[in-house]
């Protein structure tokens, strides 16, 4: 189905600017868990470019294999593709390639690492498992296969596989943490614990599987034994700060204070700049009533993070994002203190008070960011936002022309504005603002899709088709207009081979999303593809359980399979979900039960 919902992510997006990656060093090489690289979740080694020979036995390479149709012509057109970026490609072409020598280990793995780079894991799964049923041992394939399994959540599998891996190579020391970290992840401590055992047996000198053994103790509340862990990992990496931060939960616990004050000394005489070790010693000591030495250290957090991003970062990282606001906010206090006119706290303090719902002091802390700030944007968009949570859309609407008209180049804005005009209904105001952001930005994707959006509810589609082909034109990934489209085209019926083509394009975006999801059944619906129709709609439902539009449709599928219990089941969960258009959905209901709604209350 459509999906035009516009609201803010009020954090993701904060903690993406926020979260930027910084270069680390030996204090934070321990992972908190283990977990796939997300990027390219599993990367074969790359090999030397193998001799001509090896496509063509012990002979040369004949001429004729440089031709067209030729294999190493295949081979060097996939090489090249790849060098310029064209991963789809190159893909076509090396696939072309294995048609000649279907066996190569060396060619399956350069088209498992190009599915990767193309994002495609599951194309990449397939590959290595052809590999690793020509050879069900082969430790790299095992491990590859592993991470593929991780990425793709599917546990059980990942866990087989790098038990596999570990008995038949125990010197592969990652692969240990990679399976504790999944067996710490299902809350299986005992295998979990088994696991880093083995490590530190295998490497006693490693000091990442005495801190994971430690964790394990600390969290099935065994102390002395989690204190010795830790104790461990230090011995063998003293400049190591989790192991620290790890004692100084368990002595707060037991209430050593001092053994928390002087761990947290140690950290900053070793590294002054230490921002946990420095937020966390300000905050235990306001915990502790010493509020002249709170006051102090945040005072000099404040001062420093007009040159230190890092510092507001970690407020972020250490205490908002782990949902601890009252926290966050008696250290962002303190740090204003320090640092008066800092927009950059104001932001992460309006944060705060928006993670506990005081929306006044949110909205307070969010207009104290100045223009110049590099969270300005963000912070005008939480406060229109706000506005509307509370039903004043007219405050935001309002709001919002006033920061336009301190930054009229910035077309994000009219978006969002356009967005207030439209959910009153103001359907001009809102084209007409959205059109002006299309003069100063005529290329943007998220405009053109506003305007489609809008020209649908008005009733005029063939201008939101033309609105929707713009978006693509200038965003050809954006899965919104891909969807969008699809699912109009398939509406009225027409174009539904194009349907097909265009959702599946955004599912390849947005693999997930349960509105792209019912929209890919909906065209096999209209297809008159019923049984497909209803396992695509049945896993939109799984994934979006209460969208009545979606009920309706896998009534509609039902239906039409012939299977009127489930419709009507499916018809009812819908009308108790749905304001509008309750007729359509009682004379659906009537005829299936002779007369009543049948509603269940």
């Amino acid at each position: 189905m459509k999906c035009d919902l516009f609201r803010p992510i009020i954090f993701t997006m904060i903690f993406m600017i926020f979260m930027s990656a910084c270069a680390s060093d030996k204090k934070s090489e321990i992972p908190v868990k283990a977990e796939a690289p997300s990027e390219e979740p599993a990367q074969i080694p790359d090999e030397e470019l193998p001799p001509l020979s090896d496509f063509d036995g012990e002979g040369g390479i004949p001429a004729s294999s440089f031709e067209p149709d030729g294999r190493y012509y295949h081979y060097m057109e996939a090489q090249l593709q790849r060098k310029k970026g064209n991963i789809d490609a190159a893909v076509f072409y090396l696939l072309k390639t294995l048609e000649h020598d279907p066996d190569s280990e060396y060619l399956q793995k350069e088209l498992a690492n190009l599915y990767l780079r193309g994002n495609d894991s599951r194309s990449a799964l397939g590959v290595i498992e052809k590999m690793i049923a020509n050879d069900p041992e082969n430790v790299e394939s095992l491990i590859v296969y592993g991470k593929l399994k991780q990425g793709l959540k599917e546990t059980e599998e990942a866990i087989a596989a790098y038990r596999k891996v570990i008995d038949a190579d125990p010197a592969q020391k990652e692969i240990y943490l990679l399976l504790g970290g999944l067996y710490s992840e299902k809350n299986d401590s005992a295998n979990a614990f088994d696991v880093y055992d083995r490590l530190v047996k295998k490497f006693p000198d490693f000091y990442a599987g005495y801190f994971f053994i430690g964790k394990i103790h600390a969290l099935l509340g065994n102390t002395t034994d989690a204190e010795k862990s830790f104790r461990k990992a230090l011995e063998l990496e003293p400049d190591l700060n989790e192991p620290q931060f790890e004692l100084v939960n368990i002595y707060e616990k037991q209430g050593r204070k001092e053994k928390v004050i002087q761990i947290y000394e140690d950290i900053l005489q070793n590294n002054p700049d230490d921002v946990r070790a420095g937020m966390g010693l300000a905050y235990f000591h306001y915990k502790n009533g010493n509020s002249e030495n709170a006051e102090r250290l945040l005072k000099e957090l404040g001062r420093k993070s007009s040159t230190d991003p890092e510092i507001i970062k970690g407020v972020v990282q250490i205490y908002i994002e782990q949902n601890q606001y009252d926290a966050a906010i008696a250290i962002l206090d303190g740090m204003l203190k320090g640092s008066p006119d800092n927009s950059d706290i104001y932001y992460a303090a309006g944060l705060a008070y928006n993670g506990l719902k005081n929306d006044t002091m949110s909205i307070a802390h969010f207009k104290k960011v100045k223009p110049d700030s590099r969270f300005y944007q963000n912070a005008a968009v939480q406060i229109s936002f706000l506005y509307q949570e509370q039903g004043k859309i007219t405050e935001a609407i309002r709001f919002l022309k006033d920061v336009i008209r301190q930054v009229p180049d910035n077309p994000d804005f009219m978006i969002y504005l356009g967005a207030f005009y439209e959910e009153i209904q103001d359907f001009e105001k809102a084209m007409d603002i959205l059109r002006q952001g299309l003069e100063i930005d005529p290329e943007n994707a998220r405009l053109h899709f506003r305007l489609g959006v809008i020209y649908d509810k008005i009733g005029d589609k063939q201008k939101c088709i033309e609105a929707m082909k713009t978006a693509i034109k200038f965003d050809p990934a954006d899965a919104d207009a891909l969807n969008y489209l699809g699912y109009t085209y398939a509406e009225s019926g027409q174009n539904l081979d194009e349907a097909e083509r265009l959702v599946r394009e955004a599912m390849k975006n947005k693999p997930d999303d349960g509105y792209i999801i019912d929209s890919l059944g909906w065209v096999y619906f209209k297809k008159g593809l019923y049984d497909k129709a209803i396992a695509y709609i049945e896993k939109a439902v799984s994934l979006v359980p209460d969208d009545p539009i979606i009920l309706e449709h896998l009534g509609d599928a039902y239906m039409k399979a012939g299977n009127r219990e489930k419709a009507l089941e499916s018809y009812q969960k819908s009308l108790l979900k749905k304001e509008t258009e309750k007729s359509v959905l009682e004379k659906k209901i009537r005829e299936l039960t002779g007369g009543s709604s049948g509603v269940q209350k």
